[in-house]
């Protein structure tokens, strides 16, 4: 199996990684796994510039194929936010609860309609020698009155996914990786991975 390092010490990002990559004869492993333990700084204003940035920092710093992503919620109610600071939303310690609360009291009194909403996931994929590649994967759905599910993590128990009555908290973990921003973004990245 190849070794690969995923940027990022995110536990439910990594699951969705190595359930994706291992099938491809892919040894996935995280920040954490390889002892890497200092914040990378996400300056872009992109998901697509912050996932470069992970990329080439980490590869640069091991020689290793490292894929990062960069992947938040876009709601139009809210103008695209929280978009990049999708993680930091309710402040900078990244907690996951405090951020659906945020999103929910924005979005207080709002009509189902208004509550469109996208998950959006830039993949970048560095391979030591190589020009850094980059794929995008999207899906669309609303934001729920109340989180719904326990599968997943983020955003994902107030993420009703377009045309289906599940969020995607209450998808298996199956159904949510052939579905996912993540997953189509995956799928691009694959064939680039494929001539790594």
């Amino acid at each position: 199996m190849k070794e690969v390092i995923i940027a990022t010490k995110n536990e439910g990002k990594v699951r969705e990684f190595k359930a994706m990559l291992e099938p491809r004869g892919y040894d996935a492993k995280s920040l954490l796994d390889i002892g890497y333990t200092p914040e990378i700084e996400e300056t872009g204003q992109t998901f697509e510039e912050n996932a470069v940035i992970k990329a080439e920092t980490i590869s640069k710093e091991t020689g290793k194929i490292v894929i990062a992503d960069d992947s938040g919620l876009s709601v139009d109610y809210l103008g695209g936010s929280p978009g990049v600071y999708s993680a930091r939303y309710a402040g900078e310690e990244k907690n996951d609860l405090a951020n659906l609360k945020k999103l929910l009291k924005e979005l207080e009194g709002v009509e189902k309609e208004d509550r469109s909403a996208r998950f959006r996931c830039a993949l970048a994929l560095c391979i030591p020698g190589q020009e850094t590649k980059t794929v995008e994967g999207s899906v669309e759905g609303y934001i729920t009155d109340e989180p719904r599910g326990t599968n997943g993590f983020g955003y994902d128990p107030v993420f009703l996914v377009k045309d289906k009555d599940q969020t995607m908290a209450e998808l298996s973990s199956g159904e949510k990786n052939k579905i996912s921003h993540r997953a189509e973004a995956l799928k691009k990245l694959s064939a680039l991975l494929d001539q790594a």
